[in-house]
C-alpha cells in the first residue's frame, strides 16, 4: 500500500539523475523532505547500454540518502526521446475527440502506432470553432527501458511524463504567465530543451547543441578524452563576452572560453529558429523573459551572454517559490543544486493535484500490471470461498436435484431473452457502422486540413513579393513524402530590386526555406531556372524543398 501523505519522484537525464521525496497531499503545497543527484558516469560517444547504469546509481543514491519505496513514484523521461505535436481538431461532440485525435498520432508520429506510448490533451486556447491538442508520443522500447530499472528497485511508476511539461507545470505554479511569454531554457548533457509558456499556450523543442557539444569541442582542441574534457570545462569554462570585459590571464581559460562562446552562438541561432517558428505557426509572442535551467546552465557569464543575444530578461529559473522546504535540507547544497530540480519539483506539484498539463506516457503492460495486483484480493477471496463450497457440496447436490427441472424452464426463458438481445445487437452495430462511417469523413477532412498546412504555410511565408507558384509536385518515396518540388515565376525587376549585393532573391528565398524547421536545410536547393534574357520581363524557377519529418501518404 503506498502511503498518501508521500511521493517520489525522478528525472532520469542524459548524464545525471535526480530523486526527490515529498510529503505531498492532493490540493496541498508540497514539502520537499529529501533528495539526491548522482552522476552516471556514461560516455556519450559509448554505444553501451545504460540501464544497469541508472539501476546502479539510483539504488546508491537512495540508499544514500535514506529514501525508501512504498511510495507513489513520477517520473520525467528526457524531452530529446519524445516527440511532441500540436494538431488542430473541426468542431466535432466530444465522445469523437479521441477517435480523431489518434486518427492524427498516427499521421503525426514517425514510427508504427503500436511501437509507441501516446497520450494527449486537450488545451484551453481555442481559435473559433476548432480545438487544439497537444499530442505527446514516446517508442514503447525506451520507456519500458526505463521502468523495467525502477521496478528492479522495488519502485511501481504511477505517471510517466517528460521533462519539458514538468518545467511547464512548474513556471505555471510559481510565475505569472498571462502577461506576455516566457521562455524556459533549459541546458542538460545531451539537449537544450525550450518551453513556451504564454496564457494557456504550451510549445517545446529539443536541441542536439548543449553540455556535452563543448565537452566535444574542447576534446578536439586539446586532443584529450572526454572525461578529460569534462574535467576541465567544470574547471575553466567561462563564455567569452568581449568588448569592454576583462580577459583571463590564463590562456587556456581564454582558449575555452571562446570554444563555450562559439557553441552558445550555434545555440542561439537555433533558440531563435524556435522563437520564429513558435510566433509564425503557434500564434505565439515574442519571449519577455528567459528561465535559465539545466546542470549546464551555470557556466559563468551565460545568463549574460543570452541576454545581450535576446535582449530580454534573463534569469535563473527558481523552483521553490510555490513549495515548502524541510528545515532538515542543506540552504546551501540546496543552492549548488538548484539548476537541476525544475523538473522533480514539477512533478511534486502535478502530484498535488495543480498542474496545468497531465500527460501520462505509461506503457499499457505496466497498467495492466496495476489492475491484476488490484484484483489480487478478490481471487484470493474467491478461492476461500470455492473451498467452503466444496466443503458443502454433497448436500447442495442433492438439493440442486429436486430444482433441476425449474432451472431448465427459466434457463429456457433466459435463452429466449438472450436471442433477442443478440437480436437488438445486430441492430445496434449495423447504426455503429453507419456513425464510423461518418467520422470517417470528419477524420479525412482534418488530415486534408493538417497534413499540409505546414508546408504550404511554410512555402508562402517564405516567398519574395514579385514572385508566384507554377507548380507543385511532392516527392513520394515508400508511402511518404520526402519533399516537395516547386515551380514558379518572378518579375525581373523585384528581382533586381530585392537582390542584396551577389545573392540572388532566388538563394534569399531558399535560406528563407531552410530557416523553418519543418524543412532540412541541407537538402532544400535550387533545382533550375532561366537565365536573363533582355526583353523578358520574368524568368521561371525549381526548387526542391526537402522535409525534415517525411508525411505519410494515405
Amino acid at each position: 500500500m503506498f502511503s498518501p501523505d508521500r511521493m517520489i519522484a525522478l528525472d532520469i537525464g542524459a548524464s545525471k539523475i535526480v530523486v526527490a521525496e515529498f510529503a505531498s497531499r492532493k490540493n496541498s503545497i508540497p514539502e520537499l523532505i529529501n533528495y539526491g543527484v548522482a552522476e552516471l558516469g556514461v560516455m556519450p560517444e559509448s554505444n553501451v547500454d545504460s540501464t544497469a547504469y541508472i539501476v546502479s546509481a539510483l539504488r546508491d543514491l537512495m540508499k544514500e540518502r535514506g529514501i525508501k519505496s512504498g511510495a507513489p513514484l513520477y517520473m520525467s523521461i528526457s524531452g530529446q526521446a519524445v516527440f511532441p505535436r500540436y494538431v488542430k481538431l473541426p468542431p466535432v461532440e466530444g465522445d469523437k475527440i479521441h477517435q480523431i485525435v489518434e486518427y492524427e498520432a498516427q499521421q503525426n508520429v514517425p514510427f508504427p502506432i503500436d511501437e509507441v506510448v501516446w497520450d494527449y490533451q486537450l488545451l484551453d486556447d481555442d481559435e473559433g470553432d476548432e480545438k487544439k491538442v497537444m499530442l505527446v508520443a514516446v517508442k514503447t522500447e525506451n520507456v519500458t527501458a526505463l521502468t523495467d530499472c525502477v521496478q528492479s528497485l522495488g519502485l511501481e511508476p504511477e505517471i510517466i511524463d517528460t521533462a519539458p511539461l514538468a518545467l511547464y507545470n512548474l513556471v505555471k505554479s510559481s510565475y505569472d504567465t498571462d502577461d506576455g511569454c516566457t521562455m524556459v531554457l533549459d541546458i542538460g548533457a545531451r539537449s537544450t530543451n525550450l518551453v513556451f509558456v504564454e496564457g494557456s499556450k504550451v510549445f517545446s523543442r529539443s536541441i542536439t547543441v548543449a553540455g556535452n557539444t563543448i565537452t566535444q569541442e574542447i576534446m578536439k582542441e586539446f586532443n584529450l578524452t572526454f572525461e578529460e574534457a569534462e574535467k576541465l570545462k567544470k574547471e575553466k569554462a567561462v563564455v567569452a563576452l568581449g568588448g569592454v570585459y576583462a580577459m583571463s590571464e590564463d590562456s587556456e581559460v581564454e582558449q575555452i572560453s571562446k570554444i563555450v562562446r562559439n557553441v552558445l552562438t550555434r545555440l542561439h541561432a537555433e533558440v531563435n529558429r524556435s522563437i520564429n517558428f513558435y510566433r509564425s505557426q503557434q500564434s505565439g509572442s515574442a519571449p519577455t523573459s528567459i528561465l535559465l535551467a539545466g546542470g549546464s546552465s551555470i557556466i559563468p557569464h551565460l545568463n549574460t551572454f543570452f541576454n545581450e543575444k535576446l535582449r530580454v530578461n534573463v534569469e535563473y529559473l527558481n523552483p521553490f517559490s510555490s513549495i515548502s522546504i524541510s528545515p532538515n535540507l542543506s540552504v546551501e547544497q540546496l543552492n549548488k543544486d538548484v539548476t537541476v530540480l525544475g523538473e522533480v519539483v514539477g512533478l511534486g506539484i502535478r502530484h498535488s493535484g495543480n498542474a496545468a498539463i497531465e500527460i501520462n506516457l505509461m506503457p499499457a503492460s505496466i497498467v495492466a500490471q496495476k489492475i491484476m495486483r488490484r484484483r489480487r484480493p478478490f481471487f484470493v477471496l474467491s478461492v476461500l470461498l470455492a473451498t467452503v463450497a466444496m466443503s458443502g457440496w454433497a448436500w447442495y447436490f442433492h438439493h440442486m436435484t429436486g430444482l433441476a427441472k425449474e432451472n431448465i424452464t427459466k434457463i429456457q426463458s433466459e435463452q429466449r431473452r438472450l436471442e433477442k438481445l443478440e437480436s437488438e445487437l445486430k441492430d445496434a452495430k449495423n447504426t455503429q457502422k453507419t456513425e464510423e462511417k461518418e467520422v470517417g469523413k470528419l477524420v479525412d477532412l482534418v488530415a486534408s486540413k493538417t497534413s499540409w498546412l505546414l508546408v504550404v504555410e511554410g512555402i508562402h511565408s517564405a516567398m519574395y513579393e514579385g514572385m508566384w507558384l507554377t507548380s507543385f509536385q511532392p516527392k513520394i518515396e515508400k508511402g511518404y513524402a520526402q519533399g516537395v518540388s516547386i515551380g514558379g515565376e518572378i518579375f525581373v525587376d523585384m528581382a533586381r530590386k530585392i537582390a542584396k549585393g551577389d545573392t540572388t532573391i532566388l538563394e534569399m528565398f531558399t535560406t528563407r526555406l531552410s530557416e523553418n524547421p519543418e524543412f532540412a536545410d541541407k537538402e532544400t536547393k535550387i533545382t533550375a531556372q532561366t537565365p536573363f534574357v533582355a526583353g523578358d520581363y520574368t524568368y521561371k524557377f525549381k526548387i526542391y524543398v526537402a522535409f525534415e519529418n517525411p508525411i505519410k501518404v494515405r
